[in-house]
């Protein structure tokens, strides 16, 4: 195997589903059931979820499909809502303007996606009343569309019949700093949505909100408490991940597989596929000596996909520095620090709003002198895990967004959700992580379910750059 930037990228995937070829996107996309839950014909889909999890992807390979079965489908980005509500201090006049405004995006765009003639478009609208599937249902008679494409012509036809059209909001976060004009800015948008679902039975919305984001809107207005029922949390398992990496191999190599059949297999059957691009054995120190490189990199990762591109990018450009033809431990190991740095960078950026002082947290839970000592430095029970949050806790008081002071049950919870600690218990040489349910995320309270804690492997280099090859003496791989 011969790596370079391209085949990195035809075996990993990009970073970002915007980013990547759209036909090798859906190519290689591995439909979880969140799938099904966000893409259906009901009015509105709230897609939650860590940054990296996946949201863009889903939205894009839903899109089109939807397309390609004949249904009118599109996409709604930050740039098209730009301006919308910025001078307006009235809430309730606040959701009209999101109202009227998505109304016409959505217009503009059917019209625009077909390369009909648009003069004069939003004036036959106003003349409708807001009644946008009546407005371009009547824009798309048969005379209207006679020299479009038999797919694009299929499309009209279906709308024609059923009315149905479905939009998607995504990104809508960019530029988010969780000031009180981007909360009530979102929230007038989820408000807005609403109003226009129960008005034009036709409509199905799908927003994609990062897990920070929507906890903040949540928090702070009442009237998005309507939406609960409509949330979908997307979230994976570490099965579901090491499938999805193999599926991208396999794909690579010209193999198809489906979602279902590779999630039944096991994990040996699922390594055993990325034999050709990686050694099979990671030969790591301590209790890492030896492992499936698999169990390494399910370790190493935060649940998210994204960290599974980067872990396996990164390690593949030491091996094209190298000139090697598949990745092994000596290319992990190189790029471990680099890795760390960028997930507890990431991780600062992601939750600044919701804790504006979580650097300063984060960087007060790396080990004190006497601690690097311990082979449990990383490692707590509860009680000490209380206490190390006390003694961070002496520098000054935390804030959560809002002003709200933030005790030290309550910063424990929030590192927990945040997935910097996880829950964990000894079986034999191998650790059983266990990660904070996302359906829980609007809450606060820290529950002691018997489980010890510890700092979460990922982020470890970044917090100890002085010992980088004690690191892996102070921790147990994860037992799947």
């Amino acid at each position: 195997m011969k790596f370079n930037e391209t085949e990195i990228a035809q075996i990993f995937g990009h970073e970002a589903a915007e980013d990547e070829d759209l036909d090798r996107l859906r190519a290689y996309y591995f439909k979880s059931n969140v799938f099904d839950q966000v893409a259906n014909d009901l009015p509105l889909r709230v897609l939650v979820g860590h940054k990296g999890i996946g949201k863009s992807a889903l939205f894009h390979v839903a899109i089109a499909e939807e397309q390609n079965a004949g249904k009118l489908s599109i996409l709604v980005k930050p740039d098209d809502i730009a301006g919308i509500g910025d001078k307006e201090e009235d809430f309730l006049k606040l959701i009209r303007e999101w109202k009227v405004g998505i109304i016409e995006i959505i217009a503009k765009k059917a019209i625009s996606s077909f390369g009909l003639p648009y003069d004069g478009w939003r004036e036959n609208l106003n003349s409708y009343g807001g009644k946008f599937i009546e407005f371009l249902q009547s824009t798309f008679k048969t005379e209207k569309y006679l020299n479009l494409s038999a797919a694009k012509k299929g499309i009209v036809e279906q709308f024609l019949k059923n009315g149905r059209i479905y939009v998607y909001l995504d990104d809508l976060d960019r530029g988010w700093e969780g000031q009180k004009k981007d909360i009530r800015k979102i929230s007038a948008l989820i408000n807005a949505i609403r109003d226009i679902s129960s008005d034009s039975k036709g409509v199905s919305f799908r927003v994609s909100l990062r897990s920070d984001v929507y906890y903040l809107v949540r928090t702070s207005d009442e009237s998005t408490d309507k939406i609960e029922g409509s949330v979908v949390w997307h979230s994976w398992t570490n099965h579901e991940i090491l499938a999805m990496l193999a599926k991208r191999v396999e794909q690579y190599f010209g193999r198809t597989h489906d979602a279902e059949t590779l999630i039944r297999s096991n994990q040996k059957d699922l390594a055993k596929m990325l034999d050709p691009v990686m050694m099979p054995i990671f030969e790591g120190k301590g209790n890492w000596a030896g492992i499936p490189t698999h169990r390494m990199l399910m370790s190493l990762i935060r649940k998210r996909p994204r960290d599974l591109v980067k872990l396996c990018t990164l390690a593949a450009r030491k091996a094209a520095e190298k000139k090697d033809e598949r990745i092994s431990t000596e290319h992990f190991n190189a790029i471990f620090e680099e890795y760390s740095q960028g997930r507890l960078q990431d991780t600062i950026n992601e939750y600044r709003s919701e804790l504006p002082e979580v650097e300063r947290l984060l960087f007060g839970m790396k080990p004190s002198r006497k601690d690097k000592k311990a082979i449990t430095s990383y490692s707590y029970t509860t009680e000490a895990l209380l206490k190390k949050i006390e003694n961070v806790m002496q520098s000054g008081t935390f804030r959560f967004a809002g002003g709200k002071i933030a005790e030290r049950k309550a910063l424990a919870a929030f590192m927990y959700k945040i997935n910097f600690l996880t829950a964990r218990k000894e079986i034999g040489k191998f650790i059983d992580r266990r990660y904070f349910e996302e359906s829980r995320y609007l809450s606060h309270q820290f529950a002691d379910f018997g489980f010890d804690w510890e700092m979460h492997p990922a982020y470890r280099w970044a917090l100890q750059p002085e010992n980088l090859s004690d690191v892996f003496a102070q921790m147990n791989p994860s037992i799947e």
